[in-house]
């Protein structure tokens, strides 16, 4: 993609773009709430829009609507209110950023290239979503989501396309991200949901694909855990408040084929209180023998997320988590591809021998300023990797973010930015490819969706 390139494609759809309505008065039905807004489950908490979600983390919520609107694409081929449930559609997500770094922003992702306007992402998904409202049959569903843009860095996997990254380092590239098939049973306690293919990681408040994320970059603690896992993924619904997950999958960001591949598994819990202003979700988001394996990353996690409501206009999402690994190497999956200026740190790095780990914690604010148009997001986190493994430098960070996200329809929206982050190392200068302590970076992002 050329420098006076202005527009980008942006991946996957706001799985909770429905307009809940939130004072509705709940009546319970078969112990499910129902209020006519988010099918047999409770109210939505937040608005979507402005917001990416209408729900807490830890979606999707078996009983709510979760068929995405309409877009143009849809329309333009005469799937638009068709039986068979279709959907096909995209988003392009074009950033531009000016840095106080030269040639790289890393280890800030999403937004690796200083002071240049590129395509972040260019999403076609295809997919049919399984009706989990519904409680008389069994239904089924898909998602198939392809991505080209410098983002592809990021979702990756080793086995899928991975030579594009791994062996050539290449700035733009493409990778089917989401590819998985989908069978609801709605006999099994409130109903259970089995995934089975490649599917984003279930753990973070962040999102990979731009419409669903509250802010165009991301936190750095975001930007070194486990990205995409490839196996079988279940959710259990017991009852309005409790959904359990649990899955096995062959490690973060590999193919099962791939010689690093490993056994892994997962199992998470969602709570959500009464009044619909807390949330709890978290667990193991992988674990298994964790040793680190042909020059790729095998991370072990836990992770804990609280979401909080003080009205209906403002909210929080806080996550904390702890990720480790046996015998990895510093810089964690190594690139053995030619260093480029927007990213030098190739090649694999020296072993570290014992269990290398790292501590990470977000806090997400959010303030409605009106209604499906307008919020101001501001973000804090940190980060500690004592051992380099994930940032390849032996430091703690931080970084500072307020943005304000500006919808002007349904398909098109902006989400500018400023952001300050520093590595607290004595003589540590990870950023800008080794020469630079701190960085401040002033962004702003272009969503269209199509």
């Amino acid at each position: 993609m050329k420098k006076g390139l202005l527009m980008s494609l942006i991946l996957t759809m706001s799985l909770s773009y429905g307009y809940a309505q939130q004072d509705t008065a709940v009546t319970k039905t078969n112990t499910v709430a129902v209020d006519g807004s988010n099918g047999r489950s409770l109210p939505s908490p937040l608005s979507s829009p402005p917001f990416p979600s209408g729900e807490w983390v830890g979606t999707p919520v078996i009983g709510a609507p979760w068929d995405a609107p309409d877009y143009p694409l849809t329309k333009l081929l005469g799937l638009a209110k068709s039986k068979s449930r279709i959907k096909i559609y995209g988003w392009i997500d074009v950033g531009v950023n000016g840095s106080t770094s030269k040639n790289s922003n890393a280890p800030t992702s999403y937004n690796l290239v200083p002071n240049r306007v590129v395509l972040d992402q260019a999403i076609l998904r295809v997919e049919r979503q399984p009706n989990t409202v519904q409680k008389e049959h069994a239904d089924w569903g898909f998602v198939i989501d392809n991505i080209y843009g410098t983002d592809y860095r990021y979702t990756l996997a080793k086995g899928i396309f991975s030579d594009q990254l791994l062996k050539k380092n290449n700035l733009y590239g493409y990778d089917p991200t989401q590819v998985y098939g989908m069978l609801y049973l709605p006999k099994v306690a409130q109903g259970l949901l089995i995934k089975v293919g490649r599917f984003i990681s279930p753990a973070d408040i962040e999102a990979q694909w731009a419409p669903d994320n509250y802010l165009y970059s991301h936190s750095l603690m975001f930007t070194v855990d486990p990205y995409t896992f490839t196996g079988v993924h279940a959710i259990l619904k017991l009852n309005d408040h409790w959904q359990l997950s649990g899955g096995i999958h062959a490690g973060n960001d590999m193919a099962p084929w791939s010689k690093s591949a490993s056994v892994n598994g997962l199992a998470m819990v969602r709570w959500v209180s009464s009044n619909n202003n807390n949330s709890l979700y978290g667990g193991i988001n992988s674990l298994g023998r964790g040793y680190y394996k042909e020059a790729h990353d095998n991370l072990q996690m836990v992770v804990g997320t609280w979401g909080h409501r003080f009205s209906n206009k403002v909210h929080m999402n806080t996550e904390a988590y702890y990720i480790w690994q046996h015998d990895a190497a510093v810089g964690g999956t190594a690139i053995e591809g030619p260093g480029k200026e927007w990213y030098m740190g190739t090649g694999l790095g020296a072993t570290i021998p014992g269990i290398a780990n790292a501590v990470g914690l977000v806090n997400y604010f959010q303030i409605q300023l009106s209604a499906e148009k307008d919020y101001l997001s501001i973000r804090n986190d940190f980060l500690n990797d004592p051992q380099g493994n994930r940032t390849g430098y032996t430091t703690a960070y931080s970084s500072h973010t307020i943005g304000w996200v500006h919808h002007f329809n349904k398909l098109i929206r902006i989400r500018p930015e400023v952001r300050y982050e520093r590595a607290y190392g004595d003589d540590i200068t990870p950023y800008d490819n080794g020469t630079r302590k701190d960085q401040f970076t002033a962004a702003m992002d272009l969503i269209v969706r199509f």
